[in-house]
């Protein structure tokens, strides 16, 4: 898939001083089907750089607005409120995932091994892709209203319910080993989640490098043994 990247243009000092902020990553990238072009997806880039480096609490409408290069009245025609600049990002965030694990899995065998690292694969590939994106999409929920969360929380539980099925199927073939299977679930969920974080060009592995790592580590958890070769 291709991605639009706008590149951050860093100073030297801030570059050196990357242990201060809260993630690594130094570009914003969107999936494709977001038009970069108009002042909706400036507005977007803006406070998706914005949240995910200092936080939505941490942003003011002022701050996106200066960044996107528009006016107040030009955000507020697109979005009432800025609590809404942060749903409609996680709302990209989301299903942006979902759409990749289940892409992943239909992709595959239906050997429950080959899906758990299928879908383990997916998820850190899309976290390193749109680091920024995950870091927004997992550290800011919180922020929004109930109301404005609804959707968004039962589209990542769809994304949940992909490795319920799969460890659950590994379960009863008798192919996984799993004594308690929320703490399971939560343990592989978190593989990719931290890799937003982290992860940048100078982080010495690629993004597949991690991936098949950490498809061998959740292999690991449900108590199989290292592919051979």
């Amino acid at each position: 898939m291709t991605t639009q990247t706008i590149v951050l243009v860093m100073s030297v000092s801030a570059s050196r001083n990357v242990s201060n902020r809260r993630i690594v990553a130094r570009t914003t990238e969107l999936p494709e089907q977001v038009d970069l072009r108009r002042a909706r997806g400036r507005i977007l880039v803006a406070a998706l750089h914005l949240f995910a480096d200092q936080g939505y609490g941490g942003t003011s409408v002022r701050d996106i607005c200066g960044r996107a290069g528009v006016q107040p009245t030009t955000m507020y025609a697109h979005f009432p409120s800025k609590e809404d600049v942060l749903a409609e990002l996680l709302r990209i965030g989301h299903e942006e995932l979902y759409r990749r694990l289940r892409s992943a899995l239909l992709d595959v065998e239906p050997d429950p091994r080959v899906r758990l690292e299928a879908l383990v694969r997916a998820h850190v590939h899309s976290h390193c892709e749109f680091p920024m994106l995950a870091v927004v999409a997992n550290a800011e929920l919180h922020a929004l209203s109930e109301h404005k969360s609804e959707s968004i929380l039962a589209v990542r539980q769809q994304s949940e319910s992909l490795l319920v099925d799969v460890l659950e199927r590994g379960v009863q073939c008798g192919q996984f080993k799993v004594a308690d299977m929320l703490l399971t679930l939560r343990a592989i969920s978190a593989i990719g989640t931290r890799v937003a974080f982290w992860y940048g060009p100078d982080c010495g592995r690629t993004p597949e490098q991690i991936a098949d790592t950490f498809a061998a580590f959740a292999a690991s958890i449900v108590g199989l043994p290292p592919r051979s070769g």
